[in-house]
């Protein structure tokens, strides 16, 4: 049965899910660093939310670890390239509190426009200063937002509720989604240039560090108002302070940070900034919402395998998983198997699919056929830090769907470049669920894959076969399966065998002596 910590203070609705769908979980919220890290290792799962700090000195100890899930968004708090290297799943929940961080930035546009926590302080001081809080109307503004994802979409229907004109500078996104939307795609001087209102929707990332800037603050259009529900460190807060104090910046408000918990910030006390301790998912409806989330995308991961809002690996859905599995574990034997038959040095991969294959989701496929071949050089590799290994070892990947008739009701082929050919294996399912190998390097041989086998090149000549029986049973090797394939008669052949017992170094040697052999590699498959 598979085991999930949750370490954070989450709904209960998490628990009960995960124990409902049949797996073991813990709730232990508020360890030390040092007691996450003597508990992780009994682990398959691990759920957050922002105040465990999954290190890698944590992930190191995670030796069971298969899942992160973050009950949120943000995964600021996880070593997402460690746990990558490590085989580790990584998720989020960007969905469920999308529209309570998009309403908590509706509210603090309000709040700045109509001056209203200054207002209610001096109020309730017993002063009476109507004159003095002059409020500016949102409608037939300009709000500008940097992003528009899923909470910038949001933000943006409903501010067109309220009869703002909406401008928005996203790098990602299409000319048709913005038609649809109802915005205006423009470039970031632009946004900048035109704004009224300017509310960021980003994650944080190196692009997108200090995107107000001083420089950036200083194009703005006098008597600006900047929210930011983001991510802290999306604004430089001592140039927002100096747009605010030299009244170029009519006012802003934050509810993120750059240091958190932020209990002293030099913005602190300046008039007309407004600010709220992280409060966009604070809501009860976020706070379930994400633990619901959180607890069905990893059970769907550790019962069935189905990948929702990964981070580091495609997603695969836990209806399509079952359906994909077959053909995952094909692609993973071709990918496994052209791995140990190359001996130089790998350029590109190509993944082929056709007929049935050519319809279903390729990502997965792709990603088992890389974790197979990356086997060749990690014991330790799957799905998740595959494709990261192929790019440190700089091989460009390729899918290619062919929608033609095939020999086969469905097919995948793996295709590696070197520095001197390309070849190819090929691979259907026989039954709708048994990996069959169907081709080597262009030559037909249909054979299933067995936990030994022994590949061998060799001239097609008379005797060969008899020779190599012999051979093998003098060394006490038991031949189970036995496939030939050969382009033309009396030209290149190709044998297959799978071997009852190890293949060890010497009779390699002495099947390489064997008249007429060109290549002997024994290979492994799990």
């Amino acid at each position: 049965m598979p085991r999930v910590l949750i370490s954070d203070k989450m709904s209960p609705k998490a628990a009960e899910i995960f124990r409902a769908r049949g797996i073991d979980v813990d709730e232990k919220p508020g360890l030390t660093k040092d007691e996450l890290i003597a508990i992780i290792g009994d682990y398959d799962g691990l759920a957050i939310r922002s105040a465990t700090k999954a290190t890698e000195a944590v992930l190191d100890a995670a030796k069971r670890l298969k899942v992160i899930g973050r009950a949120g968004i943000g995964v600021d708090n996880v070593d997402v390239p460690a746990a990558t290297a490590r085989g580790i799943v990584v998720m989020n929940t960007p969905f469920g509190n999308s529209i309570t961080t998009a309403e908590h930035a509706i509210a603090l546009m309000f709040a700045l426009a109509r001056q209203l926590p200054e207002a209610d302080a001096s109020t309730q001081a017993g002063k009476w200063e109507k004159n003095r809080f002059m409020g500016v109307e949102v409608t037939s503004k300009t709000l500008g937002l940097i992003g528009c994802g899923n909470i910038g979409s949001i933000v943006a229907e409903r501010a067109l509720g309220l009869r703002m004109k909406v401008i928005a500078f996203d790098p990602f996104l299409t000319p048709e989604r913005a038609q649809d939307l109802g915005v205006e795609k423009v470039t970031l001087d632009e946004l900048l240039a035109k704004a009224d209102f300017i509310t960021l929707h980003t994650p944080l990332t190196d692009s997108t560090r200090n995107i107000l800037s001083a420089e950036n603050l200083a194009k703005t259009k006098k008597g600006v108002r900047i929210i930011n529900c983001a991510r802290g460190g999306l604004v430089d807060e001592a140039a927002l302070k100096a747009g605010l104090d030299s009244g170029h910046i009519a006012g802003a408000a934050l509810d993120v940070f750059v240091e958190e918990p932020a209990t002293s910030n030099p913005l602190f006390g300046t008039p007309n900034f407004v600010s709220t301790p992280h409060l966009g998912a604070s809501t009860d409806e976020a706070q379930v919402n994400v633990a619901i989330q959180v607890a069905e995308q990893m059970s769907d991961f550790l019962l069935t395998g189905g990948v929702t809002n990964a981070l580091n690996m495609p997603s695969l859905s836990a209806e399509d998983a079952p359906k994909l599995k077959p053909y995952m574990a094909l692609a993973e034997h071709l990918g496994h198997l052209i791995g140990q038959l190359e001996s130089e040095e790998l350029r590109g991969v190509t993944v082929e699919v056709e007929g049935a294959a050519a319809g279903l989701n390729i990502k997965p496929i792709t990603g088992a056929v890389l974790a197979g071949l990356m086997r060749t050089f990690s014991d330790t590799v799957n799905m998740v830090n595959a494709p990261t290994m192929a790019r440190d070892r700089n091989i460009e990947v390729a899918e290619v769907r062919h929608e033609r008739d095939t020999d086969y009701q469905t097919l995948v082929r793996v295709r590696v470049r070197t520095a001197t050919a390309e070849r190819s294996v090929a691979g259907t399912l026989f039954g709708t669920a048994q990996p069959r190998l169907v081709e080597i390097y262009g030559i037909k041989v249909e054979a299933d894959f067995a936990p030994r086998m022994l590949f061998i090149v060799n001239e097609d000549k008379p005797g060969f076969i008899g020779r190599l029986g012999t051979r093998l049973g003098e060394s006490g090797v038991n031949i189970g399966t036995f496939h030939l394939g050969r382009r033309d008669a009396n030209a290149e052949a190709i044998l297959l065998l799978s071997v009852d017992q190890p293949i060890d170094e010497p009779l390699l040697w002495d099947l390489c002596k064997l008249p007429g052999v060109k290549t002997v590699k024994a290979l492994k498959f799990g």
